[in-house]
Parts: C-alpha cells; structure tokens; sequence
C-alpha cells in the first residue's frame, strides 16, 4: 500500500462510482514529484474510471484512466497551468491534453508520446 505522497490521499483518485482504485504507482509517485516541484496545489477532478463510470461519461474507449495510467487535474487560471504544465514535464510526462479548467495527464507508454492536445 502507498503510504509515502507528500501531497495526495490515495482515495482522491478512486473511481467516483464504485470507489475502485487501481492506479498505477509509479504514476502516483511521478504525479507526486510533479505537485512538489510546482509549488502549486493540484486538486485531482479525475483518477481511476471503472468501465462502466467511463461509458457513462463518454470516456474514449482506450481511456488510460481505465488503466490507472492518467488523471484530470483542476486548473483555471494561467499562471498555475504554467507551473503545472512545466512540473510535468520536467518529471518526464510526455502526454498532456488541456481543457480551459483542467489539465490531462497521463504516462501510458502504449500511446503516442510527446503531445500535447486541447480539448
């Protein structure tokens, strides 16, 4: 059991349907580097998605949410996207979508990497 982030409560990406939660550690450890070197609280919209919570959401079918593998992170002001986004990256992210009030990330190595993508 992870007992070790500085900055998130593991339950803060359990599925909101079914409260399952099968994410990937050595994401949460890179998500939890991430929050550290941005300075900036990251509220997680999103972490674990059960199939049946994704489907009602309309979730691509290839979510890497389903996998443990991504989380959608609350942000709406330009400034914290800045020191969001260069936090990610400069823990090795390669796989960033943004939305005007949140920011996708992701680390799923069976996707295209180094893109950035706007919803």
């Amino acid at each position: 059991m992870i007992t070790d982030l500085r900055y998130f409560a593991i339950s803060e990406f359990d599925c909101p349907c079914c409260h399952a939660n099968m994410m990937d550690i050595g994401f949460l450890y890179r998500l939890d580097d991430a929050r550290h070197v941005s300075g900036v609280p990251f509220k997680i919209n999103s972490g674990y998605r059960c199939l049946k919570h994704n489907h009602d959401i309309k979730g691509t079918r290839d979510s890497s949410h389903l996998v443990g593998l991504a989380a959608d992170i609350a942000c709406n002001n330009s400034s914290d996207r800045y020191w969001m986004i260069d936090a990610l990256l400069d823990v090795g992210f390669m796989r960033i979508g943004l939305r005007q009030d949140f920011i996708h990330v992701d680390h799923d190595l069976t996707k295209p990497q180094e893109l950035f993508w706007v919803y």
